[in-house]
């Protein structure tokens, strides 16, 4: 049965009141087989019971098959209500999914009639925060969950579930554990100023600081540009002589015939891109208009925007073409040097050694450029990578403990300056805990109470 204008006006104005209840489609944007709408909040359950004509509550963590009713009783859709009842669901609120046809015009008057019934529409990204506000995740694992998404190679995505999965965090937590029971020490050290200190205690701070927190900072920052291009790929540009095989190699690497290929120069005369992976970067490949002079004013255009192009990108691939000399000296720097077309040649040996002999005609020596490629991005041998760090957000805090870790450990050795040691241990702390979402440095006095027993 569907509730009458006074209950509807009721939920309308607890919601006023108290805008708690989220609601939002869940699903990307356009047609599709299912669409889902999220619900989270006190009142999930008795909008999901008034949207369905229901009295009874529903079970937990069960399908059931529904008609979803608009204001007058009649059916907008059919489909499956599943009740997640708090704590025990994603945001650690009551949460309801509704389980609809992937219409967009159907899911928009869906949603509108769960708005009316109580809910306010959730802002990007607020289901999340509402899952991190309640404990249900820390906010390095918010950030994995949009990694998720967006990640375009199964290298990435398998980062991304290991930081979803606490993996990352547990590091993390683990360092600013061993901050803590060191700066306990210090933080004694200070309560108790009539005790001499022995010399020897500063050495086996520093010595334990620099085993348990630097190095595994140092192990950390040492592969971070490459967790970081696992998401945010690189991009790569082609440039040398027209007619030299620029196009050729493109379509060689992408695998795919996307550039037209002719032998009269200056057939590309803008830039051309896509998208292919080296060992799980993503690659944004640029193809450019040959270098040369010309009295073409189109042709003149390009040629601007592949220098442009080579200025931006984060390798530039000089391509060389080996039956002609005139075209084997490169303009500015470049990363990557090849010599094309050398199927031409008897003996590639005779090619310097500065340049990679390939055919991009062939396919000879792609796996020797695409190496070279992996080695330029510092790839990481597949299953040789711990738990990278793949945002510049994280890469940046690290950088910061460490600062004030070492800058601490610099001030050791005299006892006038342990108060200066522990607020740079304490600062240290704080930037790691803001990885997780934690910057309540009282965390530390908890410790330092429990362990030391201070003021007994």
């Amino acid at each position: 049965m569907v509730c009458d204008a006074q209950d509807e006006g009721d939920l309308v104005r607890a919601s006023l009141l108290n805008m708690t209840t989220i609601a939002a489609i869940a699903t990307p944007a356009g047609r599709g087989g299912l669409g889902v709408i999220r619900i989270s909040g006190p009142d999930a359950h008795v909008i999901s019971q008034h949207l369905c004509g229901r009295q009874q509550p529903w079970p937990l963590r069960k399908a059931q098959f529904t008609r979803f009713l608009d204001t007058e009783g009649k059916t907008i859709d059919e489909g499956l209500v599943l009740y997640f009842k708090a704590p025990r669901s994603y945001t650690g609120e009551d949460v309801v999914e509704l389980q609809a046809h992937g219409s967009p015009v159907l899911l928009n008057a869906l949603l509108q009639r769960v708005l009316v019934l109580g809910a306010k529409l959730a802002s990007p990204g607020e289901f999340t925060r509402r899952a991190v506000k309640n404990g249900k995740m820390n906010l390095e694992q918010a950030e994995a969950i949009a990694a998720c998404i967006d990640a375009v190679t199964l290298r990435a995505a398998r980062q991304a579930e290991r930081h979803l999965q606490g993996e990352f965090g547990q590091q993390i937590s683990f360092l600013m554990d061993k901050v803590t029971g060191l700066l306990a020490h210090v933080e004694a050290c200070l309560d108790f100023p009539e005790e001499d200190v022995p010399p020897l205690l500063f050495d086996q701070l520093r010595e334990q600081m620099n085993r348990d927190v630097l190095e595994p900072i140092e192990n950390s920052l040492a592969t971070a540009m490459f967790g970081e291009r696992l998401f945010q790929g690189v991009t790569a540009a082609i440039v040398g002589a027209p007619n030299v095989g620029k196009s050729s190699l493109l379509n060689r690497l992408s695998g795919r015939e996307r550039a037209i290929v002719s032998d009269v120069p200056g057939t590309t005369r803008d830039t051309l891109e896509v998208d292919f992976e080296v060992q799980g970067i993503p690659v944004r490949l640029v193809d450019t208009a040959g270098m040369r002079n010309s009295g073409d004013a189109i042709e003149q255009e390009g040629v601007r925007r592949a220098r442009d192009a080579a200025s931006m990108a984060d390798v530039t691939i000089f391509v060389a073409d080996v039956s002609q000399k005139k075209t084997w000296k490169a303009e500015g720097q470049t990363d990557i040097m090849v010599m094309n077309k050398c199927d031409l040649l008897e003996d590639c040996s005779t090619i310097s050694n500065e340049f990679i002999p390939v055919s991009a005609h062939h396919g000879v020596g792609m796996n020797v450029l695409l190496e070279q490629l992996a080695q330029h991005l510092d790839v990481v041998p597949a299953g040789e990578e711990d738990i990278l760090v793949t945002r510049e957000r994280h890469r940046q805090l690290l950088v910061q403990a460490r600062m004030h870790v070492l800058q601490g450990c610099s001030l050791l050795g005299e006892a006038a300056q342990l108060d200066l040691v522990a607020l740079e241990w304490r600062q240290g702390w704080s930037a790691l805990g803001e990885i997780l979402g934690i910057g309540d440095v009282e965390h530390i006095l908890d410790r330092i109470f429990s362990e030391f027993c201070i003021g007994k």
